[in-house]
């Protein structure tokens, strides 16, 4: 997989992929990730990106013409399966997003910042548009990181175990259930006996229940959901 990402501030996205599982995928070539520092397709002396926004109001919004010329290069160079673009006032990222995400070739991803990009970039170029949430960050590089992280681990071979992914939460619309490991007693709290049985049929069936009742009480829009 090959993710692009389009951004005002390279800098501040970079470190999440300089550590831990999304360095090993990048090593083992199980994913590319490119930055483009959007100021390098910016206009005139000064390289500009934005500019004040048409009727007036706070706040200054990232013009086309430097986001078209990123975008149009890059798409000479290959297809493109999904043109990404970061905001908080889309659909929120779920794990089916990333599921098929991950199945993806190739992937551009825009980060917004200041107001947004002009509505023209959303109606000629975005394929996808994906919030990580109710709430409005700086700038859309650490969505993009998020993003990144939800769909790269799911890329077969990233993780040491591949059956991994497929038992965290929300995969089958339930939270996970409860974990634990070595103490099988701690300050008189005991790890429950149907763990520690070897019975695997009744374990997965134990798993199965706890994960019904922690989404019940968590999450019950999730059951609603499925």
């Amino acid at each position: 997989m090959r993710i692009d990402i389009i951004t005002v501030e390279p800098e501040l996205i970079r470190s999440p992929f300089e550590n831990s599982m999304m360095k090993r995928a990048i090593e083992k070539k199980l994913a590319e990730v490119h930055f483009h520092n959007l100021r390098e397709y910016g206009l005139g002396n000064y390289r500009q990106v934005d500019d004040y926004q048409f009727g007036g109001g706070a706040g200054m919004v990232l013009m086309i013409q430097p986001i078209a010329k990123c975008i149009e290069k890059l798409q000479l160079e290959r297809q493109y399966d999904e043109i990404i673009y970061m905001t908080p006032d889309a659909k929120t990222l779920n794990q089916a997003t990333a599921n098929s995400l991950s199945l993806k070739k190739n992937i551009i991803i825009l980060t917004g910042h200041y107001k947004g990009v002009d509505q023209r970039v959303r109606d000629k170029y975005i394929t996808k548009e994906i919030s990580i949430g109710d709430y409005v960050l700086t700038g859309g590089e650490l969505a993009a990181a998020v993003l990144c992280d939800a769909v790269i681990r799911l890329i077969p071979g990233v993780l040491g175990d591949e059956t991994s992914a497929l038992t965290d939460s929300f995969q089958d619309n339930l939270l996970s259930p409860p974990v634990y490991t070595r103490p099988s007693e701690y300050d008189n709290m005991k790890v429950p006996d149907i763990l520690l049985s070897g019975n695997f049929p009744k374990i997965e069936e134990w798993r199965a229940d706890k994960a019904y009742e922690r989404t019940k009480k968590i999450r019950p829009d999730l059951l609603d959901e499925s």
